[in-house]
């Protein structure tokens, strides 16, 4: 009975691993319907997308540039995620994240590197966390919806970028010629991120990323504050009667899920190929939608900081390959969007669905009689 039991248990888990990946296939299954609809080989249109992710070396850095803000953006979604509330805000914190690097770069351009680089790593962090913690502050406090809070300090965040790009951090030079580019002057070559690949784009803030999902792994799984606040995730009510200061740490994780979404933003700025901030108005213009993909790259990670490496990869891949695929298919520029859209609604159902199959386990499995023990601790035990 035992043996059949860890059978079904490691049938499960496998299944569980693999669910992330069939929705991906199921996905590009679903492209590959809209493909021949246009008259497209979906065959070779795959292969281009694939030709311009990994394809050449240049193909390769690029796709680690674009997963990079996407995996410190879902670093924060696992922390905050775990800690049961959903952060929404991550376009908002990587462009307030951005403005507080770029004005202390500016601030401060005779700095020298080994100073100016990390002191403006830090304040883009800072300047996220202080934008989460806002939203943290209004529904732990306040109650207030943190979907609703952060989807709004999206919009402030835009409208506060824009008035600055064209007010006190605009580039002197564009303002002289009068031209209405939003964008700052160029940032001090010393708080440029070094460049790990001299003929590619590839810099030092992939090497960042990866360091700190190790952390974050370390720091939800083998830390007391990274047990309480999944503890807290899992049950409020249980952790407020074990002592756990639930508002405490519902605040904390919006701040470190904001914190690493503005370092993004900060990475964004200081590794780019113009040093400097610039957009089109929107937040996407700056972002890329990397505030709303980390989310997606968290899940397809299954919210655990080692498994969003590859999952960011993964989506930097779809970006980048799918400009390939655009140029080389001359197909229009809308089916990228389409083709990251079906990923997503994939991942995010499969997702739903793996936690169902989660609830089902539990409530299948046969209780056994055991000595009454203490309430908070049976929960405390269940956080895993």
């Amino acid at each position: 009975m035992q043996l059949r039991f860890f059978r079904n248990d490691w049938l499960d888990y496998v299944l569980d691993a693999l669910i992330p990946v069939l929705a991906v296939v199921a996905a590009l299954l679903v492209g590959s319907v809209i493909l021949l609809l246009l008259d497209t080989n979906p065959i070779t249109a795959y292969r281009a997308l694939y030709e311009g992710a990994f394809g050449t070396n240049n193909a390769f850095a690029d796709t680690l540039v674009k997963a990079t803000p996407l995996l410190l953006v879902g670093l924060g979604i696992c922390i905050s995620f775990r800690g049961g509330v959903i952060n929404i805000g991550g376009e908002g914190q990587m462009i307030v994240g951005a403005l507080m690097t770029t004005a202390f770069a500016l601030q401060f351009p005779d700095l020298p590197a080994k100073v100016l680089l990390p002191m403006s790593l830090v304040i883009g962090f800072l300047g996220g966390a202080i934008w989460g913690g806002i939203a943290g502050a209004l529904k732990a406090y306040f109650n207030v919806n943190e979907i609703l809070s952060t989807v709004m300090l999206n919009q402030i965040a835009v409208y506060v970028m824009n008035y600055l790009l064209h007010n006190d951090l605009m580039d002197p030079v564009q303002r002289q010629m009068r031209s209405n580019i939003p964008q700052t002057s160029r940032l001090p070559h010393a708080a440029d991120l070094p460049r790990l690949w001299k003929p590619t784009l590839l810099h030092a803030g992939v090497i960042i990323a990866v360091v700190l999902a190790v952390l974050v792994y370390i720091f939800l799984w083998r830390t007391t504050i990274g047990y309480r606040i999944r503890a807290v995730g899992k049950n409020a009510r249980a952790s407020r009667y074990a002592g756990i200061r639930v508002k405490r740490y519902m605040l904390l994780s919006l701040l470190l899920s904001g914190g690493f979404a503005g370092l993004a933003g900060a990475v964004q700025v200081l590794g780019g190929v113009s040093h400097r901030l610039v957009t089109d108005g929107s937040s996407a213009g700056f972002t890329g939608a990397a505030g709303f993909n980390g989310i997606v790259a968290a899940l397809f990670g299954r919210l655990h900081p080692l498994g969003t490496i590859p999952a960011s990869v993964l989506f930097g891949a779809l970006l980048v390959g799918g400009n390939q695929l655009q140029r080389t298919m001359q197909v229009p520029s809308s089916l990228i969007t389409v083709l990251n859209g079906l990923v997503i609604v994939f991942v995010i159902g499969s997702d739903i669905w793996t936690r169902q199959r989660a609830r089902r386990r539990v409530s299948a499995t046969p209780s056994e009689p055991s000595k009454p023990s203490r309430a908070p601790q049976v929960e405390m035990d269940a956080v895993s």
